[in-house]
């Protein structure tokens, strides 16, 4: 007896079907990062900002065409040119055109300078809100737009060099190429402190200013500068006896000679590969000196206050991009016969991570918010509490995104190694976290109005949660033990007061049940990793974190 062959169709007909993909989410669609964002909403509206205002820039900045961007951006990453083809010295980074267009739709929105002459109420808070949804776009680019942020504030004190480059700093164009400031319609500045030998302790720098007139030339190199195209840069060098001073260094020169700036070369760097982050060389670089003799640091101070603040910004828009991501994923994919946002265990796990984004924001907001009403005090000390806690939280808070994916997280086609990649880089730079801790000490003692202002805003806490009232006694209990032995206790302190102004904030302005619900997790009641809580999911939470599904 024998057997017939199954036909072609009997064959390959059910084989053909093994390639139609199922239970796999569709790409994240459009979204408005901004209107679909309850937090930063209802943070806009807490702190007298229009969120009309920053509409645009949240329907760009959800545009799968500006992630694809992003992605461009990040994978073609900057060329260094130290030299032309007749061998004379030019020191260009080429960047690929996916820069420019993040760079030009950052400046054009304002991201950068332009809330230090707005106009509009809370430009602050605006700027932060529309930073934080631009950013999760892709994070190299904000670091010039960061800087030249910062640079406004140092360059107020001095009236003359402040009205020769605020304009252009804060002009809506980007206009990018090496040509003198006064010819140029939109500026970036950018900054270098760290040296080899030093890093975070700037005292130790070796680069030295030399009279030159009423200016300077600056012999010396710096470890780290990023976005060296950038049009003036604010450095410290060593100012005769009188110490470290800070300065203002061009690119280009009033009559369109360029500046001696030697790039030795890129940082190969884990993550914000976008950003061109080099070594520089001072061979008698013309400067022009910023503030008083020797009191560099004093002034360069408020740039990096300003930095710091979008390292907080930052972190926070990563994690929220990242918890998006998630979240689209879980209410998209099903897994044991239920879809996997409707898991308990799921469910606990993005309640975590969107109490915490929620949080990080609006510590973003409320530092934002300072700016803009002059307070100084919780400045002082909320920036570098902030800037250690919510750094420090963005890895993991990433990490536990990219988990809720499985093997498709963890693939670089979904975009969250990207974010993983970026998210250490905020608690480094800028002062890496025990810098900022220590930050945090030094400003306390010099400022005892700084802590009553804290004090004023957790206030909103006391009562409410046993954990709250311990944490605040607690806090109280070490700033009155010996500085050594609270030195050692310096992350812990910067932990506790972050969390404490993070639960006042949402207990101010948060829909009821937030605050409870980061509460109870936060003090006491958790053994730190994302969703190991008895406290559960909270669909309130949930509901209130993830419109985008």
């Amino acid at each position: 007896m024998t057997t017939t062959a199954p036909g072609h169709d009997d064959y390959f007909g059910p084989l053909a079907a093994t390639h139609e993909v199922i239970n796999q989410p569709q790409p994240l669609p459009d979204f408005d990062a901004v209107a679909s964002d309850a937090a930063l909403v209802d943070g806009l509206h807490a702190f007298g900002a229009d969120p009309t205002s920053v509409s645009d820039i949240g329907r760009a900045a959800g545009a799968a065409e500006a992630w694809h961007t992003g992605y461009l951006a990040d994978t073609y990453t900057p060329v260094l040119h130290t030299h032309d083809r007749y061998g004379r010295r030019i020191d260009e980074v080429e960047f690929h055109p996916a820069w420019h267009e993040l760079m030009a739709t950052a400046v054009g929105h304002g991201l950068h300078a332009a809330p230090w002459v707005s106009a509009a109420p809370a430009p602050h808070v605006t700027r932060a809100a529309g930073f934080m949804a631009w950013y999760q776009v892709e994070a190299g680019h904000g670091c010039p737009i960061s800087m030249t942020y910062a640079a406004v504030p140092a360059l107020q004190v001095d009236p003359a060099l402040a009205a020769r480059y605020v304009p252009g700093l804060a002009s809506t164009t980007y206009d990018f190429g090496l040509r003198p400031p006064a010819e140029k319609h939109g500026l970036i500045a950018g900054m270098a402190m760290t040296e080899k030998q030093g890093g975070s302790d700037v005292r130790a720098n070796t680069t030295r200013a030399y009279a030159e007139g009423e200016a300077f030339r600056l012999v010396g190199h710096k470890f780290f500068c990023s976005a060296p195209m950038s049009d003036i840069f604010l450095v410290l060098a060593h100012d005769g006896d009188a110490g470290l001073s800070c300065f203002v260094v061009p690119r280009v020169l009033p009559d369109g000679t360029r500046n001696p700036f030697h790039i030795a070369r890129l940082k190969n760097k884990l993550g914000n590969r976008s950003n061109a982050s080099s070594e520089i060389e001072f061979p008698g670089t013309y400067a022009e000196r910023l503030g008083e003799p020797g009191r560099g640091v004093r002034t360069i101070v408020e740039m990096v206050s300003a930095t710091r603040l979008d390292c907080v910004l930052g972190s926070a828009a990563l994690m929220r991009r990242a918890l998006t991501e998630a979240g689209w994923h879980a209410a998209n994919r099903s897994a044991f016969g239920r879809t996997l946002i409707d898991q308990p265990l799921m469910r606990t796990v993005l309640t975590d991570l969107a109490l915490e984004v929620e949080a990080a924001q609006w510590l973003g907001l409320r530092l934002a918010a300072a700016v803009d009403r002059g307070e100084h005090a919780l400045r002082r000390i909320g920036l570098p509490m902030s800037k250690y806690y919510v750094c420090k939280r963005a890895p993991g808070q990433i990490f536990e995104a990219m988990e809720a994916l499985g093997g498709s997280g963890y693939v670089e086609d979904s975009g969250l190694p990207r974010l993983y990649r970026e998210a250490p880089v905020n608690s480094i730079w800028e002062g890496s976290g025990s810098i900022n801790a220590l930050d945090l000490l030094r400003a306390l003692a010099r400022s005892p109005e700084s802590l009553e202002a804290w004090l004023a805003e957790v206030a909103l806490v006391r009562g409410v949660d046993p954990g709250t009232d311990s944490a605040i006694v607690g806090v109280l209990d070490a700033l009155s033990s010996p500085p050594a032995e609270l030195e050692g206790q310096a992350r812990w302190l910067a932990e506790q007061m972050a969390l404490l102004l993070a639960a006042s904030q949402l207990v101010q302005h948060a829909p009821d049940g937030v605050a409870e619900a980061f509460i109870i997790r936060r003090f006491a009641r958790s053994s730190g990793t994302i969703g190991a809580t008895r406290a559960g999911a909270d669909t309130a939470v949930l509901d209130r974190a993830l419109t985008v599904r």
